[in-house]
């Protein structure tokens, strides 16, 4: 029986996971944790039993407390609380479902007690990867990747060397508005940037691919994964978002991995460390697909891009205001306090007004987060 912990059970990686355990009998999901979902958090401690469950707001946890109490799973809250799950002795991996860089530390704790890490939270490797990678190294733990594009390189490097990539090929779909230009780009109402032409993510990850900020942060994060540097990263389009990515290898061959866009596969793949199991759900049909179609992305127009690979070339802790400046910019446009293209300004200014330290430390980077954050809120 392998038992697993999940941070962020209640968004759409964390739900996803769940529906894999519940068709799995060898998954066992032994704690859980949300940020203020708790009626949905409720109903997953009902079904699958967890013995633990965290909640990041601390009145929202004595609230939960009092609903589950007739359960046997005890319920805490706060940092205090993520960190408890996340060490749980009984555990052999800890999925990262949660969003931003709150799951630095959790995901920090847990390398430290010897578990693996299916890693679904970017922000982690984008603000803490010159951390996270040596102290993963030196405690013998994995780093399972669970975004799409990162589990197809995984998938295709099975059975092959690191040492002969020659270099990754990124795919992105290119969101909601490929083929635009910036003056179609002035408008852009909340609900359109919503609509995904392909993949169904939550909000804020359905954002950045729309400003293709997320390509920007899986290079980030592809460069730690990977041991691979930014000349050696490319991001190729592919708008039927079948090819998840490949690997370019020395002898000048290319591997890809297909499928249909269904986050199921990397989060099962993550699970059980590279091992192939049975999931339901559609099938490639080559014949009705007809085609698949290549493209450079757009770096004038979609500047998400353009400026993570900036932020990454600078290294330090540039990546972390990139990541927290586009955190806030996408929550105020998502409360329709700015425009989409404000997005672009908002960490362009973030990015200009900050110097460079050059190995921040954990508390750094928390530090530089709420720094930026304040700069924002007094500016926008």
């Amino acid at each position: 029986m392998k038992k697993i912990v999940i941070l962020g059970s209640t968004g759409s990686i964390g739900t996803q996971t769940l529906d894999i355990v519940s068709k799995n009998e060898d998954l066992q999901v032994v704690g859980i944790s949300a940020g203020q979902n708790i009626s949905m958090l409720e109903e997953q401690i009902r079904l699958f039993q967890p013995r633990l469950a965290a909640v990041g707001d601390e009145e929202k946890a004595k609230e939960l407390r009092e609903r589950v109490r007739d359960t046997n799973c005890r319920v805490v809250g706060g940092m205090e609380g993520l960190l408890e799950l996340a060490v749980m002795e009984e555990a052999e991996i800890l999925v990262t479902a949660i969003v931003g860089m709150i799951g630095i530390r959790p995901t920090m704790e847990a390398i430290k007690a010897g578990k693996d890490i299916a890693l679904a939270n970017k922000e982690t490797l984008v603000t803490a990867g010159h951390l996270i990678m040596p102290l993963a190294k030196e405690y013998g733990v994995e780093i399972l990747p669970v975004d799409s594009e990162h589990s197809a390189i995984f998938q295709c490097l099975n059975g092959e060397k690191e040492k002969t990539i020659d270099k990754l090929l990124i795919t992105a779909s290119g969101g909601p508005f490929r083929g635009r230009k910036r003056a179609d780009l002035e408008n852009i109402q909340v609900e359109d940037a919503l609509k995904h032409p392909n993949w169904a993510m939550g909000q804020k990850i359905t954002i950045d691919s729309a400003t293709l900020v997320n390509k920007g942060l899986e290079v980030m994060e592809a460069k730690w994964l990977f041991g691979v540097d930014l000349d050696h990263i490319q991001v190729v389009v592919q708008p039927q978002s079948v090819i998840h990515s490949m690997i370019q290898f020395t002898d000048g061959s290319i591997m890809a991995q297909l499928g249909t866009p269904d986050m199921r596969l990397p989060i099962q793949y993550a699970l059980y460390r590279g091992a192939r199991r049975y999931l339901d759900g559609e099938r490639l049909d080559f014949a009705a697909l007809g085609s698949i179609t290549f493209e450079n992305p757009d770096m004038e127009t979609f500047k998400g891009l353009p400026l993570a690979i900036e932020a990454a070339k600078r290294g330090g802790s540039m990546p972390t205001v990139f990541n927290a400046a586009n955190e806030k910019a996408v929550a105020l446009f998502l409360q329709r306090k700015i425009q989409f293209l404000d997005i672009y300004t908002i960490i362009e200014e973030a990015m200009e007004n900050h110097q460079v330290i050059s190995n921040p430390a954990v508390e750094d980077i928390l530090k530089i987060e709420q720094d930026v954050y304040d700069r924002i809120e007094s500016r926008w």
